[in-house]
């Protein structure tokens, strides 16, 4: 959002790493936080291991921004699992809607499609429109969608569309047939900004904004009430539960942990209290960052 960006005051143009080829739904969500223009590199990476990985590395990006939700399929339980295990801190949060195009080669035409490729869930996401306008075209899954776009580009298929985002089709410059041929409108993810636990870049003001949210993990012991134990901590103290998600915990089958997103920054007083509190009732608690509310 670029009213996020606004505020972040940057002294120097950032790069962030990805999950995906250039132009992919994450390099939009890059620029709806960072702004276009305060983004030194986007470097893509083929995993979100990969990503997590890198910040820990030496000349590492200054941050990564990765998808944590989307609004029709639900949580990435592989970025959950990576902040568990991870030395990342979350500090920020924006979401984009997905708005999925139909793209083919710039030297062909509709008339000589075939097929369509793209990621699954973009494919299913767009199902109708392929249903109703492409109904003889062979669908095709791949591992991206705007790998999809590139590979359309690097071996000349003048017989194939993909299915990406615009700013694929800007980056590879392909031509764009249709925009919005997603069937609900309202598909959008959520996406959240790390950087290494160390807190190398100060970009980011770590100081409360009066509209924040605070992420938390948390693993209780396995014994009846003690989720809901730890839970009223933060209801007693009348703090807002945002979000709740359950993960296996490895090496203890069927034991979770939690991860939480709940109103306020680690600096108020009254959140300050009440992780003191929580710390008291949980077996592990890691809190993941303080940020300004953008979700």
């Amino acid at each position: 959002m670029r009213q996020g960006a606004e505020k972040l005051h940057l002294e120097k143009k950032i790069t962030a790493a990805i999950q995906g080829e250039l132009g992919a739904y994450s390099q939009q969500a890059v620029y709806s936080f960072f702004c276009r223009e305060n983004v030194k590199q986007v470097v893509p990476l083929p995993t979100l291991q990969r990503v997590f990985s890198l910040l820990s590395q030496r000349n590492s990006p200054d941050f990564a921004v990765v998808p944590i939700e989307n609004s029709l399929a639900g949580s990435v339980g592989e970025t959950i699992d990576l902040l568990i295990s991870k030395s990342v801190r979350v500090v920020g949060e924006t979401s984009i809607p997905i708005r999925h195009c139909l793209i083919i080669h710039s030297n062909t035409t509709r008339g000589k499609i075939r097929r369509v490729m793209s990621h699954p869930q973009a494919l299913a996401q767009c199902r109708e429109y392929l249903d109703r306008n492409c109904k003889n075209w062979e669908q095709v899954s791949m591992y991206d969608t705007a790998g999809s776009v590139k590979m359309i580009k690097e071996q000349k298929l003048m017989d194939t569309a993909g299915i990406a985002s615009e700013l694929a089709a800007e980056i590879y410059g392909m031509k764009l047939l249709k925009k919005g041929i997603e069937d609900d409108p309202t598909n959008t993810t959520r996406f959240v900004v790390i950087e290494d636990e160390a807190g190398k870049n100060k970009s980011i003001s770590s100081e409360p904004t009066g509209d924040d949210k605070t992420s938390a993990i948390f693993a209780t012991k396995h014994e009846p009430g003690c989720l809901v134990n730890a839970l009223s901590v933060l209801s007693s103290k009348g703090i807002n539960l945002n979000r709740i998600e359950s993960r296996p915990f490895r090496g203890r089958p069927w034991e979770y942990y939690f991860y939480v997103d709940f109103s306020g920054h680690i600096k108020d007083e009254k959140i300050r209290n009440a992780v003191e509190e929580l710390r008291g009732k949980v077996e592990e608690l890691k809190i993941l960052g303080s940020y300004r509310r953008q979700v």
